[in-house]
């Protein structure tokens, strides 16, 4: 099992963003079989590249208020909100508030 605390956790910038940063809650290193758990926070004008992948997303809004473009179609997110990008759609999240937009992403391993 593996448990521990986001503040144990070393934020990474997401290179390929803006003002973007990743942690990586679990992973296949932590002995998860299938699903990879990480935490996003996007600053304020922050926003993850317009990008596609052969795998799902399942994002889950935490804190903040934001936007994902999926295929053109803009869906707004707050907390509560939880959105699936199916595989190979083109997709991007976007803040859209005044505080730090956070969401925990699960993608399979």
């Amino acid at each position: 099992m593996e448990y521990g605390h986001i503040n144990e956790v070393k934020m990474e910038k997401v290179d390929v963003a803006k003002d973007t940063y990743i942690q990586w809650l679990i992973t296949g290193e932590d002995g998860a079989p299938h699903f990879a758990m990480r935490r996003f926070v996007v600053k304020k004008g922050g926003n993850t590249p317009y990008h596609s992948h052969t795998h799902e997303h399942e994002v889950f809004v935490l804190s903040g208020n934001g936007k994902a473009i999926i295929e053109g179609e803009e869906y707004p997110l707050k907390p509560g909100s939880f959105i699936l990008v199916k595989p190979e759609k083109t997709h991007q999240f976007i803040n859209t508030g005044e505080d730090d937009f956070i969401f925990l992403c699960i993608i399979p391993i």
